[in-house]
């Protein structure tokens, strides 16, 4: 019988007869010894079909539509060159993440830029890339857009507003709420757009709205239509992005088709047929793609059951931050069947420090390969140095064959920006 863990890894996970987990051909235990661990391994072919698989959604139901990868899910410029010869576009929350995307070949047209505090470095950048729409959540941007746009020319925009929707998802994932930090209030959102469209240095393309991230119901992402239809006719109209991703046995996200079918007859009620729609999924593009290969390190059997990783909150906080639930599995021992109740837990100097709690596994021993599957989502995008940590690499697998994308840090790395 197979695993049921394989179910929350990549398509073209198996187990070989020994009982090593293996990925588009390849054995963990070989990514080890040749990348180290910890080590975030992608599998190259599932992203390129997610991101097709939301393309054709798309586009079957709404010719003039487009979809924006959310580039802050894992802006690794690798990730985001797969998404550009996918052909989608990129969203990106600030100047890392544009510049990224791009060295990764996108066509600025195709950008657009997020962000409630925008620098003036940050905007300058996008107007000298002449990058698509720069998507304004106040009157500061104007202000500073104004100044740099150069005369002549215009740049397009979005304004961001709070469509003043409830999700039932974590509170600091919330984004649509009255007291969001995002975007503005129907009634100030239409004196900014006026103001806009008064402007001969900026075009008034759209508004935007988004009402969070890991919602596993479409209907409360398409609630966010109505809203914006009722600021009135335009060119553009973003909805957004914020389905959720499956981490665990239990999680039943909305598939591609339910998520885009869901939006798209929200968007036939109440917006002009002619109007471009773009979507921007994130967490639900990448996170079903990538596990986290990380090696035990210590156990210890005492009070509780602690198997500890030599990774943890430095290369995933999403446990920490937003409670998130995983599942794991010793890699290279997926057919032992006991198993004792432990908690996974990272080596960082923080009792918050805990990956998965609890958890059923077979007895730990040193030097046991763990993999987390379900971790293409702001891992990468989250990591940092704590106690020394070096961020880990990023690999890419395809049948059969591994190349890191992003080497792991080195010493000499973290001492890089000593003056």
């Amino acid at each position: 019988m197979a695993h049921p863990i394989l179910d929350l890894f990549p398509p073209r996970a198996a187990v070989d007869p020994d009982g090593t987990l293996t990925i588009a051909g390849g054995r963990v235990d070989d990514l080890a010894r040749e990348f180290g661990t910890p080590a975030i391994v992608v599998d190259e072919a599932s992203l390129r079909a997610r991101a097709r698989e939301y393309r054709d959604a798309l586009a079957t139901g709404w010719p003039n539509a487009r979809v924006v990868f959310a580039s802050k899910a894992f802006p690794a410029t690798a990730v985001q060159r797969v998404m550009v010869e996918e052909g989608l576009g990129l969203d990106v929350a600030g100047g890392g993440e544009l510049l990224s995307g791009l060295r990764a070949g996108v066509d600025p047209a195709l950008v657009v830029m997020h962000g409630n505090a925008k620098t003036t470095e940050e905007l300058r950048i996008a107007v000298e890339a002449r990058i698509g729409l720069v998507v304004v959540d106040n009157e500061d941007d104007v202000d500073r857009l104004e100044q740099l746009v150069p005369s002549g020319t215009v740049q397009g925009v979005l304004v961001r507003v709070v469509p003043e929707v409830a999700s039932s998802t974590h509170p600091h994932v919330q984004t649509g709420q009255v007291g969001s930090k995002f975007g503005l209030t129907a009634a100030a959102a239409r004196l900014l757009i006026a103001r806009i469209e008064a402007s001969p240095l900026l075009d008034m393309r759209g508004v935007h709205a988004h009402v969070g991230s890991q919602i596993m119901d479409p209907a409360e992402l398409a609630a966010a239509v109505a809203p914006l239809a009722a600021l009135g006719t335009f060119p553009v109209y973003d909805l957004g992005g914020g389905l959720g991703a499956r981490y665990t046995y239990e999680d039943r996200p909305a598939s591609v088709d339910e998520y885009v079918g869901t939006l798209l007859a929200a968007a036939r009620e109440h917006l002009p047929a002619e109007a471009e729609l773009i979507i921007e999924p994130g967490r639900s593009m990448v996170n079903g793609s990538a596990f986290t290969l990380y090696t035990v390190t210590t156990v210890k059997r005492d009070a509780r059951n602690f198997v500890a990783v030599d990774g943890g909150m430095g290369d995933n906080l999403e446990a920490a931050m937003y409670d998130q639930r995983y599942e794991a599995a010793l890699a290279g021992r997926m057919h032992d069947e006991d198993a004792e109740d432990v908690v996974v837990v990272g080596r960082h100097c923080e009792s918050g420090d805990v990956l998965v709690d609890p958890l059923r596994l077979p007895a730990a021993r040193v030097g046991d390969l763990l993999a987390v599957p379900a971790t293409g989502a702001y891992t990468h995008t989250m990591a940092n140095n704590y106690n020394g940590y070096r961020r880990p690499p990023v690999v890419f697998v395809r049948d059969g064959e591994a190349r890191a994308v992003i080497r792991r840090e080195t010493w000499e790395d973290l001492f890089g920006r000593d003056v």
